[in-house]
């Protein structure tokens, strides 16, 4: 018999985020390279099952929680509202452009 922490780890379902994209970010996604736009959609939808993966990182001199991570020359800029499980993407833009 083990420790009991297997079942646990079964058990547990992966908290999913619902994804919501603000109107100012869809159109600046729609303004980039078909090749970009595909690679900045599949990690918004990963997100959902990890709002902060590796190589995200927080913004700071922000009162709100926002988030930053490069997709290729890209950056999504967004925030994560743990208590009702929803990340908002912000900003989508080119990394010269976009603020840190």
């Amino acid at each position: 018999m083990g420790t009991g922490k297997e079942g646990i780890k079964e058990g547990r379902k992966a908290l999913m985020y619902q994804i919501s994209i603000r109107r100012e970010a869809l159109k600046e996604l729609a303004v980039l390279p078909k090749r970009s736009v595909l690679n900045i959609s599949v990690v918004i939808d990963q997100l959902a099952h990890d709002p902060r993966p590796t190589g995200c990182k927080k913004l700071k001199g922000s009162s709100e929680n926002l988030w930053r991570i490069r997709v290729g020359d890209y950056r999504i800029i967004y925030n994560i509202n743990d208590a009702i499980q929803i990340v908002e993407v912000r900003k989508i833009g080119h990394r010269k452009e976009i603020y840190d």
